[in-house]
């Protein structure tokens, strides 16, 4: 119960920051809608375990080191911008045929594998920098310096879970049959804008 009050700090911040829409949340909006709710699942797991490679490097202090080395932050910017033009490209590229409108909410045709869903869930919140932002301040500002590190341990432990479990149910939200039926033949449309937005989070990476 000692550190109750600062697990429920940590909480209420992670909530409003995994909420927030960003590559993230752009990608399992696009697994859901263009390859249907297993393949968003799998997404969704891979960001969740991303979270994890945050806290690993938080809990040893490399988010001060990262912040405060310019090269390796801005290295891990352009990593995170040219994966991010990547994933675009290949929204960008939807087609009609690829709506996931007229095929099971629970299984589809598809050309991106579970494995390959995980991975790429992973990367894109693996190398977010605004994801190495939040740890740090997560770390510096809201979590004393005098916490175990087996407490600090289970926060991330939780805070990658609870990501995990935000993102599968906006995959089921997204991939629900009345949802499917609202988007319709139209899918595409959807993925294509996703597209759009990981094209302006690239830029935005890179130009701020």
């Amino acid at each position: 119960m000692e550190y109750l009050s600062e697990f429920i700090t940590i909480a209420l911040v992670h909530l409003v920051a995994v909420a927030s829409p960003g590559p993230d949340f752009a990608i399992i909006v696009r697994y859901s809608v263009n390859h249907g709710r297993r393949i968003a699942m799998y997404a969704s797991v891979g960001v969740g375990l991303g979270i994890l490679l945050h806290v690993a490097y938080s809990l040893v202090g490399l988010s001060v080191v990262i912040k405060t080395t310019p090269w390796l932050y801005n290295t891990i910017c352009y990593l995170s911008a040219a994966y991010l033009l990547y994933l675009a490209v290949g929204a960008l590229r939807s087609k009609p045929g690829n709506s996931s409108a007229n095929i099971s909410t629970d299984s589809k045709v598809t050309s991106v594998t579970p494995k390959k869903a995980l991975i790429n869930g992973f990367l894109t919140n693996g190398l977010n920098p605004k994801a190495t932002l939040f740890f740090l301040s997560l770390f510096t500002a809201f979590i004393n310096v005098d916490t175990p590190t087996a407490v600090k341990a289970f926060y991330g432990i939780y805070l990658a879970v609870a990501t995990g479990l935000w993102f599968c149910m906006l995959s089921y939200l997204l991939s629900t049959s009345g949802v499917v039926n609202l988007i319709g033949d139209k899918g595409y449309w959807l993925d294509r804008f996703m597209g759009v937005v990981l094209v302006g989070l690239a830029v935005r990476l890179v130009t701020l």
